[in-house]
This record gives structure tokens, sequence and C-alpha cells, in this order.
């Protein structure tokens, strides 16, 4: 056996051994970052080691100071565990070791990327003729969208961004909702767009049409680009689409979705009801490692009109080998990159349609099931209107929130975090995990009745 072959075995038996600790372990981690960079050694070796061995001591320092994310009792942040075929396709990707930008270079990760592209369209109910770009995560898919989104605007105009920068050029101006995600301004202040003119909301962050509409009649005209939401961090809450997009559409903007997690509402016959209209519009961003449960580093970017896309994205090099049909490289911003459509086909492939609508039902369903167990909590009150993955409550005062915050994450059985919404501390539930069970929330609440001393 060879030393890659050893590593590889050291590795996976690392690995099973950690997926198989998830059902019982503490969720939050054991080890402080000093203690993990003191396991691990500061010095650099004169000479190298085995790879075996360096496989062990980085399996054996780091275990204690891992966060058990993808057990079924993370709740804190929006983010998916991994499903088992996306996670041993992702395995495959790592060592398959492909560079994947281009169709003639690899025709494999081409073709999973275009199958797997048709069939996200299709179960998200996007018109067929899009172009599906796969970047590192759902910052980055709203970048791509909205770089798709700023040149096309600014075309309109006659002014050409590639060629001529966005000085001197008109202004752009970006319309959004007071309760949009702050991945939204991070992507614009990459694109030079600068922060957005804000329209208000409603309580469960939903942009008011209204406000919208007057925004866009006074703004003055030029080039707009309204961006909607799909899923607010906090409530869970959809934008009023159908209406929103229409007067988007009136007023000759580019209109943009931010659907990290809640676009794939529109795979559950139960759900679609809450993304109505969003098929109107002219992007779309979502997150493969949220809702659907592929592993990081796998955002997706969707752009209606594919030419949009490309001449914000597509580069050009002697010693490219491009193809006339269009590469992956047309649709994304890095031209080094891993293959991320594998772990997307592989996940989607395994579920089928059933099966992803069933994934997104039973999350809502644990959402829907923590908000009834903390609503028979003594003195907590849930906030939001539980409509998909996320429940926000509070339990009396900021300060007794604090407090079962802290409990909880002290007790360990799960790990629910914190947040300010409507300048009150809540304690804010993600249900984003395909391996959480109905005995996972039962012992979740369990701690939260414990931690809020009503056990």
């Amino acid at each position: 056996m060879d030393a890659r072959e050893t590593a590889l075995r050291q590795a996976y038996g690392h690995a099973v051994r950690w997926l198989a600790s998830l059902s019982d372990r503490r969720v939050p981690a054991r080890a402080s970052v000093d203690e993990i960079v003191r396991a691990l050694g500061l010095e650099l070796p004169d000479g190298p080691s085995s790879p075996a061995d360096v496989v062990d001591l980085l399996a054996t320092a780091c275990e204690p100071g891992l966060t058990a994310f993808p057990s079924g009792r993370f709740y804190g942040f929006v983010v998916g565990g991994t499903e088992p075929a996306a996670l041993a396709a992702d395995w495959l990707v790592s060592a398959w070791d492909q560079n994947c930008v281009m169709r003639t270079v690899s025709p494999a990760y081409t073709a999973a990327e275009e199958i797997a592209g048709a069939w996200l369209l299709d179960l998200l109910g996007l018109p067929s003729e899009s172009a599906v770009g796969f970047t590192t995560g759902a910052t980055m898919a709203n970048f791509t969208c909205l770089a798709a989104g700023r040149d096309a605007v600014l075309r309109r105009t006659g002014w050409n961004v590639a060629r001529d920068g966005l000085a001197g050029g008109p202004a752009v101006r970006v319309v959004a909702g007071e309760d949009r995600h702050m991945a939204v301004d991070l992507a614009l202040r990459y694109l030079g767009l600068g922060r957005p003119q804000l329209v208000k909301a409603d309580g469960q962050g939903r942009i008011e049409l209204e406000a919208l509409r007057h925004t866009l009649a006074t703004g003055g005209q030029g080039p707009t680009i309204v961006i909607l939401q799909a899923g607010d961090i906090h409530s869970g809450a959809f934008d009023p689409f159908v209406e929103t997009v229409r007067a988007a559409r009136e007023a000759e903007a580019w209109v943009h979705i931010d659907g990290a997690f809640g676009l794939w509402a529109a795979a559950s016959p139960l759900y679609a009801h809450l993304t109505a209209g969003c098929t109107h519009a002219d992007s779309w961003a979502t997150d493969a490692h949220k809702t659907l449960n592929v592993p990081y580093d796998c955002g997706l970017a969707i752009v209606r009109d594919p030419s949009a896309v490309g001449a914000a994205m597509g580069l050009h090099g002697d010693y490219l080998i491009q193809d006339q049909r269009g590469d992956p490289i047309d649709k994304v911003p890095e031209l080094s990159r891993r293959g991320r459509a594998f772990t997307v086909w592989a996940a989607l492939r395994s579920l089928g349609r059933s099966g992803v609508a069933d994934l997104v039902e039973r999350l809502c369903g644990h959402a829907s099931a923590f908000a009834a167990g903390i609503a028979a909590i003594d003195g907590a009150t849930v906030l939001n209107d539980v409509v998909f993955t996320q429940v926000c409550a509070e339990f009396g005062s900021d300060a007794r929130t604090e407090r079962v915050l802290g409990r909880l994450l002290d007790d360990g059985t799960a790990w629910i975090s914190g947040s300010t919404w409507h300048g009150r501390r809540v304690m804010r539930i993600s249900v984003s995990n395909w391996s959480t069970t109905d005995d996972d929330v039962r012992r979740a609440l369990d701690a939260i009745r414990r931690a809020s001393g009503s056990s």
C-alpha cells in the first residue's frame, strides 16, 4: 500500500468516526483555539512527515475543537448538513482534482453541470433558458447576478462597463427592502454600487408594495436594480413577488431575488405558493449548502439571459481552450474552481423530485414543532409567523433571553444562537439539516425548557 492510499484510508476512518459521533456528542466545540494550536504544534518541521501521520495528527488535534455543524441539533445559522450522496461525491471531487472551467478540458464536469442546472431550473420553476453558475456560496451568487444586472441596465443607456468601467457612467440606483440580508450589501460593495436605497418592510420583513412603488416613482429616471427576498433571515418570510416584480418591471428595472435558503420552497407542492411570481424576475441567487444540503462552497447564480451573465463574467485568453457552445467559466467569477456541480448532481439524483420536496417539508415541519414547543414555555413568545424554516422567540425581556441563550450553549445539547430583531434580543432557530429528526427537535426543546427554568 503506497503513502497516498494509506493516508486516504486513515482519513476515511477518522471521517466515519466523526460522523458516527454526531448523534451523541455535544454540539459546541470542547476546546479553544489556543488549545488546538498547541496540539497541532507551532514549529514547522525541518523535514517531511508521513502523510498518514499528518492526517492522524490533524484529525486527533482538531476533533475537540470541531463544532457539530453536521449534527441534526445545530440550528444556529442557516447552514445545512451534507446529504450522503453529496458527501461521497465531494470526496470524489477532491480525488478527481478537476479544474472545472472549460468544456473541452473537463467534459465530465460540464456534463454534470448542464444536467444539474437543468434539473434545478425544473425543480425551482425557473425559465429553462436561464444560465446556472456554480459559485462559492450565496454571497458570490448574489455578486454574479447583480454584476449581470448592473452591466445590463447600463448597456441600455449606451454605457459599456467592460470597456469603460463605472467612472463617468450613469449612476445605477439599487432598491432593496430594509430587512434584506447583509450579503446583498456586501455584493453591492464589491460591485462599486454602494449601499442600496432602502424601502420599508412590514413586521415580518416583507418589502411593502406601496413603499416600493413610491420609491420607484420618485427616485428619478435611470438604470435601476430592484432586489427582492425569498426567505427573511429572521422570519423566513417571502416578499409578495407577483406585485413587486410587476412594479419593478413597470419601472424598467432589473429584478433580482436573493433566495439563499428560501428559493427551495418552489420544489415543494406545499410551499411553492411562497415563491409565486418570482419566475418573472431576471436573476436569482441561492445556496445549495443550505436547504439542499450539499457540502460547503456551492452557491447558485441563475440568470434568465445567458448573454447577460456571459458579458459580465466571461473572459478570453489565448491559452484557454474555449468552446463556441459556451463553458462553465462564462457564468462565474473564478478561473480556478472545484467541481461543485458533481455534488449537486449527486444530491438531486439521490433524492429525486419527491425527495427534494420531502426534505423541504420535513425542515418546515420541524420549524413548526419548535414554534409550538417554545410557545408552551412560560414567558416565551414566538415573534414571527412560521411560514418556512425560521423561528424567532423571546423570553420576556432581553436580559432573560440572553440568559436562556447562554445556558443553552453551556448545556451543549443543541446550538441555537441569538440575534437582534426589531430592537429586541431573540433566540433565532434555523432548521436546515437533512438529518434532523423528531427526536432531535424534542431533545433541543427539552434543553430550551431547562435553560429557561421551565423544566
